[in-house]
């Protein structure tokens, strides 16, 4: 018999709208394995309060707190810059295994290469989850299998991370299978795995196999049969820390189209860099991928977190405007606008 999750969720001082994202696509998406998000800076509050989503789900000061709901395992709910495992946070993890919790983690900080963790883990006969853990079959270079590749790709990019970018793979998939299509999505990040149950951290391959990694995965949906995969995108191009992992996604997916993700209300990336001029960052994208095949950024998808309806809408028309191209936002109805340009844009572009 399997064993529901009851996922209690480990965001001590970070559950917000920007720095728990790996926490938020959980409650987002598979709300009904939620019953606890771990935080004592916001205990007493619910998610639908810190979040403005995730109804009733209730936030503890600690994982004692939390047993009242009877969690059976432990979810780490952050995604923090570098990936490693706050120190403080070991104490927390350790009392949960020995209360008989299965840990799931994404982080670079892999639980189960920890000498201490993985004996208590075996103590208590609980399993730790690594979502990061990469298997040796994605130590592999990259052999040009777009050339002859019958099914459509489409690779979320971003003018900075943490925009968005799975949750605009996630809903246009969605939206193709509403329409009867054979769509699939590809998670390249822990929490896209988590939601989905299958795909690669391309953020821990080793960057010679970043772009064999990702393409071995297309392939496998492929002989799925699938004929439109929505890749979720990683990183931002022009994001000095992490535009590596990005143009080994773009060399390795080798997209058909490309949706652009953007936070209007975001206009500098951790290092200050400007991130505003929304149509040039597109055309360097564009010209990424010229070299080898034609492909467009077709729509953006429009991150409106902390931002008001009427600022929304305002930024709306202004990337309308300053791009041409057809901007919505993927959790409102408007996904249809993007999944009309992206099959529009492929019956145009036919062999």
């Amino acid at each position: 018999m399997v064993t529901l999750r009851r996922i209690v969720i480990l965001a001590e001082g970070k559950f917000s709208p920007l720095e728990s994202k790996t926490a938020n696509q959980v409650i987002r998406y598979i709300p009904e394995e939620v019953v606890g998000v771990i935080d004592s800076r916001q205990a007493g509050r619910t998610a639908q309060g810190v979040l403005g989503f995730g109804e009733a789900i209730p936030v503890f000061a600690d994982l004692r707190t939390s047993l009242q709901q009877k969690p059976n395992t432990l979810l780490i709910g952050i995604a923090p810059m570098g990936g490693r495992l706050p120190e403080s946070w070991r104490a927390t993890i350790k009392e949960a295994m020995a209360l008989k919790l299965d840990i799931i983690s994404g982080l670079h900080t892999l639980l189960s290469d920890d000498e201490e963790f993985s004996r208590l883990a075996s103590q208590h006969k609980v399993r730790i989850h690594d979502l990061r853990k990469v298997p040796s079959e994605y130590e592999v270079i990259a052999q040009g299998l777009w050339k002859t590749r019958k099914a459509k790709t489409i690779l979320t990019v971003g003018t900075d991370c943490n925009v968005g970018k799975m949750t605009a793979s996630l809903e246009l998939h969605r939206e193709f299978a509403k329409r009867g299509l054979k769509s699939d999505f590809v998670a390249t990040g822990q929490t896209g795995i988590l939601l989905s149950g299958k795909g690669i951290a391309v953020d821990h391959v080793l960057s010679d196999y970043v772009a064999g990694a990702i393409e071995l995965e297309v392939e496998k949906s492929v002989k799925q049969g699938n004929e439109y995969i929505h890749v979720e995108g990683q990183g931002s191009l022009t994001h000095q820390s992490y535009s590596s992992v990005t143009l080994g996604l773009l060399h390795g997916v080798m997209p058909d189209a490309m949706i652009m993700v953007h936070h209007p209300a975001r206009h500098i990336d951790d290092y200050d860099f400007p991130i505003d001029d929304v149509k040039k960052l597109i055309e360097l994208h564009e010209m990424m991928i010229a070299p080898f095949k034609p492909s467009n950024v077709v729509g953006i998808a429009m991150n409106t977190v902390m931002m008001t309806a009427q600022q929304a809408e305002a930024a709306k028309r202004d990337l309308e405007r300053e791009t041409g191209l057809p901007v919505a936002n993927v959790l409102a109805s408007e996904v249809k606008v993007l999944a009309d340009a992206l099959l529009k844009y492929f019956e145009s572009n036919r062999d």
